[in-house]
């Protein structure tokens, strides 16, 4: 479904459920919502974003799945979260204090389904989430609870800084190396 421009000015500040269950391996975690989120209620909906693709091409999943399929990723033991609920054209119109708030809130959901991994995608939003000003892409020295804690680029058509195979690669990593323990 394409959202009209009306649907999508509509969807502005709108939020979506969560796709979670108790014990994913893991819960991939978007900074926000997009308008095209917003409008369909599915999680990285906007033609151009490499979630999907970097989801199949790391291996997590054995297909290319499409957003409106998003129900299905529980079954694998994936999930899908935001850092901050409301659904923005860009994640820049989020404040600080959204970020901050969003990072307290996600802590005390991931201490709550306690997911092997939480995949944070988008190193400012976790930095600034989290507190943790020099934080970089890969596994953190820091975990929640049980659950370890990644930052993984943002999958957003706008992140030129990655390429589609650079993102699926970071994604890999992720995959084996909860393989291997």
């Amino acid at each position: 479904m394409k959202p009209t421009p009306d649907q999508l000015l509509a969807a502005r500040d709108s939020t979506i459920a969560d796709i979670v269950a108790p014990g994913l391996r893991v819960l991939f975690c978007g900074i926000n919502p997009g308008l095209w989120s917003g409008a369909t209620g599915h999680h990285f909906a906007r033609p151009g974003n490499r979630f999907w693709p970097a989801l199949y091409r790391s291996g997590f999943t054995p297909r290319l799945f499409r957003p409106d399929e998003q129900g299905e990723l529980p079954d694998l033991g994936l999930g899908i979260t935001n850092v901050a609920p409301r659904a923005t054209a860009k994640a820049d119109e989020l404040t600080s204090d959204e970020l901050r708030e969003g990072g307290e809130a996600l802590t005390a959901r991931v201490l709550a389904l306690r997911p092997r991994a939480l995949a944070v995608l988008g190193i400012g939003a976790y930095r600034t989430a989290f507190g943790r000003r020099t934080a970089a892409v890969g596994r953190q020295p820091e975990g929640l609870g049980e659950t370890e804690v990644w930052v993984l680029p943002n999958p957003s058509g706008l992140n030129a800084h990655y390429t589609l195979d650079a993102l699926a690669g970071e994604f890999r990593q992720l995959r084996e190396a909860l393989e291997r323990t």
